[in-house]
């Protein structure tokens, strides 16, 4: 039986936490195959004493913290160290991902009986700002990088571990680790499989990204950055 690690970023998000961690409990109840990596990435609020208390009574569940936070990238690749499962990856804590779609994933995995695969969402039912937002991302990336990359920051993502230790020496610690691992799924030639998720309101609490115009330019223009420095390091 494979086993699988899901790794879970908390920035702040003692107000989803709860929320989270009940409805993990009622996804995952008597499966014995799932890991799930809370990981406090540098919190501020009550974070860390949540999750803590919460993996006393939990046995699948796993913490780890990071101390001053680095990046949204940075806390999913502490918790991917951590991680022992056959596939491991990542979803965000806000809510908006219902933890199901990880189940869904999972049966993409065993229906597909192949050990090296990438797997990850495909967002549906979104605001039409917010699909015009990632055709444009999807678009530029595609052409760019002379990849076809669809719906890059869709989640949950999940992926055979010996990708994780073979190309993740060198990802990106901020927003672009997403772009980064279906880049280089792909150049790998590991088979793709996505699956529909519908990408909802987050529970409570602002997203730490895209919370208002400023952010989001601020956002394209460190994934713009790290794009034409990936560009530039595959031309040498």
């Amino acid at each position: 039986m494979n086993k699988y690690s899901l790794v879970i970023p908390c920035f702040n998000e003692e107000n989803n936490l709860l929320l989270l961690i009940e409805r993990a409990r009622e996804v995952f109840s008597g499966r014995r195959d799932i890991e799930l990596i809370l990981v406090d990435n540098g919190s501020t609020d009550k974070s860390f004493e949540i999750m803590t208390h919460a993996a006393l009574i939990n046995e699948y569940l796993v913490i780890e913290r990071v101390e001053k936070n680095q990046g949204y990238g940075f806390g999913i690749l502490s918790g991917l160290k951590k991680a022992t499962g056959d596939f491991i990856g990542w979803t965000h804590a806000d809510m908006q991902t219902d933890l199901a779609d990880v189940l869904a994933a999972i049966e993409l995995i065993e229906s597909a009986g192949v050990k090296k695969l990438f797997s990850k969402g495909r967002r549906i039912k979104r605001p039409l700002a917010d699909n015009i937002f990632t055709i444009g991302m999807s678009i530029f990336e595609t052409i760019l990088l002379k990849t076809r990359l669809w719906d890059i920051n869709a989640q949950p993502t999940f992926f055979d571990k010996d990708f994780f230790l073979d190309h993740f020496d060198h990802a990106p610690k901020d927003f672009s680790l997403d772009l980064f691992a279906y880049y280089f799924a792909l150049k790998t030639n590991r088979p793709i499989f996505r699956h529909p998720v519908i990408f909802g309101e987050r529970a409570h609490g602002e997203s730490h990204w895209n919370v208002d115009l400023a952010s989001k330019l601020k956002f394209i223009k460190r994934t713009l950055s790290y794009s034409f420095n990936l560009k530039r390091q595959l031309s040498k």
